[in-house]
């Protein structure tokens, strides 16, 4: 990864989560789903929620109201990425889904967060890829294009 995009990126990782909340817009993203979770929390149901899209996102809230710094800055980091097409389930709407996402990971917090049906780890560790430059290729084998690519790109040509 080159050095301007590391730097921007953890400078930007580092401005969201300074900012905590974000704009709190009741408008949903093009392109995310906040869905259900049907009420069960059994490994079948689990299996088939994060297997069902490319980018699935377990976290307090919704992606236009975070209720936690930690879910708000899963949803900035994708934000920043360009990331707008993936599967967001509340687990403060089901107490079911909220332990079982727990046991079906074996990790103990929220948010939760998986790419291709395999799971990345929670806020802490995407934070990390996203500043060591690793989500931009992760992405990239989504067939997702980080728009920080792009960000950089505009940067090096002024």
């Amino acid at each position: 990864m080159s050095g301007s995009l590391g730097r921007a990126a953890a400078a930007a990782a580092t401005a969201l989560l300074r900012r905590g909340r974000g704009s709190g817009s009741a408008l949903r993203a093009p392109g995310v789903r906040a869905a259900g979770s049907g009420g069960s929390g059994s490994s079948e149901h689990l299996d088939a929620l994060v297997k069902k899209d490319k980018v699935v996102v377990f976290l307090k809230g919704t992606p236009e109201q975070p209720q936690c710094g930690f879910s708000n800055a899963v949803v900035q980091i994708l934000r920043l990425h360009g990331v707008r097409d993936y599967a967001a389930y509340n687990v403060l709407d089901d107490p079911q889904l909220r332990q079982g996402i727990k046991d079906y990971s074996n990790w103990p917090t929220i948010p939760q967060v998986y790419l291709n049906g395999e799971f990345v780890g929670g806020c802490d560790i995407l934070l990390q890829m996203h500043q060591n430059g690793d989500l931009v290729e992760e992405l990239k084998k989504l067939g997702i294009r980080s728009a920080l690519l792009d960000e950089t790109k505009d940067q090096d040509s002024k």
